[in-house]
């Protein structure tokens, strides 16, 4: 079968800037594709691409788009190469919500539907909240838990280790025993500065895990101090695609994952690594609409731990 392919660009501005070690990030820009088989029906996808976690570019997913036909098959969907992971994930998720369910629904597909519903969240799951950098973490938590949030993300490595350190101390002692705590480095601690992390993680007692404290290039120092210390370490950066999610648990890697599905590939070869190895799997946003949203909290449901939050707690970043 052949389907018509449509693609528009798309722009979401931050409501506040995102800053990370990674830099300062003000407008989420992406592409929304469209697939209409013979009979009319639609299926949605989106590349949301993430170069500085090794994605493709934004000007690269266009230029794919723009060189592709407006006539494909699912050959093309599943020949797009590696080095293109956003664009793997928004043609394939577009052609899996087109032809899941044809002909159940009267014709329209899972993705339609959800396009045009209210995207209520998968019910199963449970949010991680993303906090601002700096001290006003130290407050914004509150809308999250009053929201029923519980575990909560903070991105250090951001400014000096020193205020970050007394922020954190403060952020403790605020949150409610019950609450969990997620440090996010974005790779950008040194071997020292991530073991003093590592040492205040295990006094505190709700981290849940440090997420990337060294940069990828670094693994071998990640795993020789994995096991120093009672807190948890992750990789996020690490595995950012599925090639690189491949490589580190062929190198021995048993700890957590953080996936980023809109950039990490196809979802069909995700899918079956995930279910052929048992991995300890967190999903995470990359600040995707609703529509890549939707299609990686569908894996999520069926591949993430079932005792740890999505890193889905973004929507309030967003006008």
């Amino acid at each position: 079968m052949t389907y018509r392919f449509e693609f528009n660009l798309y722009q979401r501005q931050f409501r506040h800037p995102l800053t990370t070690h990674h830099g300062v990030w003000k407008v989420r820009e992406g592409i929304i594709l469209r697939l209409v088989d013979e009979k009319g029906r639609v299926g949605w996808g989106e590349i949301a691409p993430l170069p500085w976690f090794g994605s493709e570019t934004l000007e690269q997913a266009l230029t794919f788009c723009q060189q592709f036909p407006s006539q494909i098959t699912s050959t093309d969907i599943f020949s797009i190469p590696a080095e293109f992971p956003a664009c793997q994930f928004g043609f394939e998720s577009a052609w899996d919500g087109l032809v899941a369910r044809n002909g159940e629904d009267g014709g329209e597909s899972r993705i339609e539907t959800e396009k045009t519903s209210s995207l209520l969240p998968n019910s199963s799951l449970k949010y991680s909240y993303l906090l601002p950098t700096g001290e006003a973490a130290l407050t914004s938590w509150q809308q999250g838990w009053q929201q029923g949030d519980r575990t909560f993300k903070w991105k250090i490595g951001v400014t000096s280790m020193e205020s970050e350190l007394r922020w954190f101390d403060q952020l403790v002692q605020a949150l409610p025993q019950s609450a969990q705590l997620r440090l996010d480095a974005n790779g950008g601690l040194t071997q020292h500065q991530a073991q003093q992390w590592l040492k205040v993680s295990d006094q505190a007692g709700i981290i849940e895990f440090l997420e990337q404290p060294l940069p990828p290039e670094e693994f071998a120092a990640l795993r020789a101090i994995q096991d120093q210390y009672k807190t948890a370490i992750a990789l996020d950066e690490s595995v950012a695609t599925l090639n690189q999610l491949k490589t580190c648990y062929q190198q021995g890697w048993r700890g957590i994952f953080v996936i980023k599905a809109a950039i990490a590939g196809s979802p069909t070869q995700l899918r079956q690594f995930c279910q052929t190895h048992d991995l300890d799997v967190v999903f995470s946003s990359v600040f995707e609409s609703a529509i890549a949203r939707q299609a990686v909290l569908n894996l999520a449901v069926e591949l993430s731990h079932p005792h740890r939050a999505v890193g889905f707690g973004v929507n309030h970043w967003f006008v």
